[in-house]
């Protein structure tokens, strides 16, 4: 459980960072991140990208789900 919430945390943040600082705070983050490294998971494998395993790879598919989850919602926003 705080492996998932210490991995959300990264990857909200990170997605937060790169997107322009359109982050949902903290816990919104961590939020973000969990959401985006379940729709990582299962988007990249149906695009066929293979990141590797481990922790990096880990954050790196959370990241790109955070990215797209954040992107989705600003697109929602307005």
């Amino acid at each position: 459980m705080i492996y998932i919430i210490l991995v959300g945390a990264i990857a909200g943040w990170l997605g937060g960072k790169i997107m322009k600082g359109k982050g949902f705070g903290i816990l919104g983050n961590i939020f973000v991140g969990i959401l985006g490294s379940f729709l990582g998971s299962w988007l990249l494998p149906i695009l066929g990208v293979s990141v590797g395993s481990g922790i990096i790879s880990t954050i790196f598919e959370a990241t790109l789900g955070a990215i797209v989850i954040i992107f989705l919602s600003g697109m929602i926003r307005r």
